[in-house]
């Protein structure tokens, strides 16, 4: 692995940090409240961060949360330059991260064969 590599991972694990934390406490937006960002991923010019969230909330709301997130963003990223020292901040592309639910629903999928398994079997 190049040592460019690592310095991108330890970037976007700050970048998910902040993020996270000027989420909890600085953006007083209710749409915002209840989401959290899984996973953040910088292009190796450090122009654009890719910035994956979930809703604890069901999937109905991820337009309402997605503008406001656009909406946010601006602020996001001019207070992210304040706190992290980088040449370029990126700019952030908020994007639903679908992975909790899928796994909420391939989870079901096995726990309903393996109860159709039980009940066949007795």
């Amino acid at each position: 692995m190049s040592k460019d590599f690592h310095r991108q991972l330890r970037v976007a694990d700050q970048i998910q940090r902040e993020l996270a934390d000027l989420l909890r406490h600085e953006i007083k937006d209710p749409r915002l409240g209840k989401i959290t960002i899984t996973a953040v991923e910088v292009s190796r010019d450090y122009a654009y961060a890719k910035v994956f969230y979930t809703a604890l909330d069901n999937q109905e709301n991820s337009s309402l949360i997605e503008k406001a997130l656009a909406k946010a963003s601006g602020h996001l990223r001019s207070t992210l330059s304040k706190r992290i020292k980088l040449r370029v901040v990126p700019q952030l592309i908020f994007t639903y991260d679908q992975s909790i639910e899928h796994g909420a629903y391939l989870s079901r999928l096995i726990d309903e064969a393996v109860a159709q398994e039980k009940k066949d079997n007795s």
